[in-house]
């Protein structure tokens, strides 16, 4: 017992330094929030994905992609089959070969996937001097600390201190890692209107922003949280069955009764 308790002791001081670890690679501490869709049983805000595909829109689509989304995927998040098709219609996306072999620009469909900014990474540097944008689809599963690390990144910009060595072109930012990244600030106080009127505070885009790039990374999130709870309910129910059979089973040996 206490080999057991001395164990499972290492395994979560290993863990705990992991965690530390994770977090110090990627930069500063970050901003802990309470998003709708923490906890076993959290889901999303659809009103706050909504805005935050807005703001994608309006301020990341320049330069990043969600290349993994199809516009049909916004349906998940409250848009209606006539709104999604006007969206995809603002887009022009690739098709083709014709008849006589050459790809052609076309209007987006619901079935398409939402086009990225560039045509390729050369573009993509060449526009950002030198800095490759990276697609945003599962960044906040590719980061430590997810969708609070997008925020406390949004939200982090500030100026250098006295003595520290700013690469040229680069922004002083200290929940990256290394303090300095080539993105400036892109988000402000009411740089934007929001359809829903929700006040476009700079916290409150970043919120909108961060927790739809979770839906992006992870848009069955709602679906294995049910599925994760069914198969609980089923377990306990099966182990409580189980305790009883095996007692009633049992009983006779335990009182030396011949079966």
């Amino acid at each position: 017992m206490k080999k057991l308790i001395k164990t499972i002791g290492v395994a979560l001081a290993f863990s705990a330094f992991a965690s530390f670890g994770a977090q110090a690679s990627e930069g500063g501490a970050l901003k802990q929030v309470d998003w709708s869709f923490n906890g076993a049983f959290g889901q999303f805000d659809k009103a706050q994905l909504r805005r935050g595909f807005q703001v994608y829109r309006e301020v990341c689509s320049a330069c990043h992609s969600v290349r993994l989304i199809a516009f049909r995927n916004l349906a998940d998040i409250g848009f209606s089959e006539d709104e999604i098709k006007a969206i995809a219609a603002e887009y022009e996306v690739q098709d083709g070969p014709n008849d006589d072999g050459d790809m052609f620009m076309r209007p987006g469909r619901p079935s398409d996937r939402i086009p990225g900014p560039f045509a390729n990474e050369k573009q993509a540097r060449a526009a950002n001097n030198g800095a490759y944008p990276p697609d945003l689809s599962l960044m906040a599963k590719a980061r430590f600390g997810g969708p609070d690390y997008i925020h406390s990144l949004l939200t982090g910009y500030e100026d250098a201190p006295e003595g520290f060595e700013l690469g040229e072109g680069m922004n002083y930012n200290p929940v990256f890692a290394g303090a300095q990244i080539a993105m400036v600030a892109p988000i402000s106080d009411d740089m934007l209107e929001y359809a829903d009127g929700t006040p476009a505070t700079a916290d409150q885009i970043s919120r909108d922003v961060s927790a739809f790039l979770m839906w992006t990374a992870e848009p069955s999130l709602e679906a294995r949280k049910s599925l994760g709870f069914r198969v609980m309910l089923f377990l306990v129910i099966f182990t409580v069955l189980f305790y009883f059979i095996n007692k009633k089973v049992w009983k006779p040996v335990k009182r030396g009764e011949q079966v």
